[in-house]
């Protein structure tokens, strides 16, 4: 049975009949239209469906529709109105940080969210923020240099 599930995403309120048992996953692709959530594994395992809400990376393969009720969730198509999150992606442009491209939109989320966090974080922590993230491609050193040119763009800002 469907209900009228109420949020914000991307800055923008919805008001949308959904499936509550449904993940998040599948609504922001399939009914909103968000294709810059990533389907990787659909089990919780490599964080290419990563998104924010409120603030936090969750991987939306393991969201129920019921749990965004009035939060806020964030896309990486929803970054350029972030400050924090459009000087992370001008970073990973700059960088060349991706080469398939498939995991970046999880991997700069929990960046967006780690510098929201703290604008100079060790190398800890940004190994926890990307630990539950996969990439096959090989671009691991691309992606610290992004992190670190964004957090000193942020810094200088």
């Amino acid at each position: 049975m469907q209900e009228v599930i109420q949020f914000i995403l991307n800055g923008k309120e919805q008001a949308i009949e959904l499936e509550p048992n449904e993940k998040l996953l599948y609504t922001l692709r399939n009914i909103c239209n968000e294709k810059s959530v990533r389907f990787g594994c659909g089990s919780g395992n490599c964080g290419a469906c990563t998104v924010l809400i409120d603030g936090v990376p969750e991987q939306s393969c393991n969201i129920s529709n019921w749990a965004i009720q009035n939060r806020e969730i964030v896309t990486s198509a929803g970054l350029e109105i972030d400050r924090v999150g459009k000087v992370v992606v001008d970073a990973f442009v700059i960088e060349q940080a991706a080469q398939c491209g498939y995991c970046l939109s999880g991997i700069v989320m929990s960046v967006t969210a780690l510098l929201k966090m703290n604008e100079s974080p060790s190398r800890d922590d940004i190994n926890k923020a990307l630990s539950r993230h996969l990439c096959r491609c090989g671009t691991h050193i691309r992606i610290l240099r992004a992190i670190a040119r964004a957090a000193c763009n942020l810094g200088a800002g």
